[in-house]
This record gives structure tokens, sequence and C-alpha cells, in this order.
């Protein structure tokens, strides 16, 4: 049985105007409640997670695929790994 579009398309949290901790507590839980493999788009404004969503990544055994930023916005592109060492 094949991955369905809805499996391989990102998922996107739109985190903008959340100040910290909001924004990697709410990332946490998003990449938490992905399968191995799924692709998480993160947007925010705070300019802390640029050191918090990475060392989030480290934690939670993902991978940062790209780190972006336009003007105020911080756009980050995360994958979830097949079993975070939390389980």
């Amino acid at each position: 049985m094949g991955l369905s579009d809805a499996d391989t398309e990102p998922v996107e949290l739109d985190l903008t105007g959340l100040k910290c901790p909001l924004p990697v507590l709410r990332t946490r839980k998003a990449l938490r409640t992905l399968g191995a493999g799924r692709v998480l788009m993160v947007t925010c404004t705070d300019p802390m997670a640029l050191i918090d969503i990475p060392n989030l990544v480290r934690e939670e055994g993902a991978w940062l695929d790209s780190a972006e930023r336009d003007g105020n916005r911080l756009c980050f592109r995360l994958r979830a790994s097949a079993k975070p060492p939390h389980s």
C-alpha cells in the first residue's frame, strides 16, 4: 500500500506572532505527532526560534533540512525521525 498525498505533503505550522517558549513547544508537539520522514514547515517571528528550534530538533532526533530568514519571518523545514528519544 503506497503513501497517500496527505502522507507526503509537508505539514504547515504558522506560529507567527507567538513569543518564546510557545513556538518551540508547539513545534515539539507537532513533530511528535508526525510519522517518520514526514516534513514539518514552521513559520514564526520570534528571534529566539533561531536558537530554540535547532536545539529542539537535536533533542527530538529529527532533522533540520533548512532554516531561512525572510525579513522578520523565520522558516524552518524539519523532518520527523523514526523513533524520537522521548519514547
